[in-house]
């Protein structure tokens, strides 16, 4: 129980930091409308990956 509050824990501070580091990266550059959009892929494409891992992770504690 202890390893799935870390996990949900680091999986929002890393979203958080992956929306935010594509905000600093192209903020100013582009139009507010056109960031927030490559905000929001980033940060889905990345929860789409989380729960990939996550997945695996109990699969592999399944087969033990």
């Amino acid at each position: 129980m202890k390893e799935l509050i870390i996990f949900v824990v680091v999986a929002l501070s890393s979203l958080f930091i992956l929306g935010y580091s594509i905000h600093m990266l192209i903020g100013g550059l582009v139009s507010p409308q056109t960031e927030k959009i490559s905000i929001i892929t980033a940060v889905v494409i990345g929860a789409v990956l989380i729960v990939f891992l996550g997945l695996d992770i109990l699969r592999q504690r399944r087969k033990r």
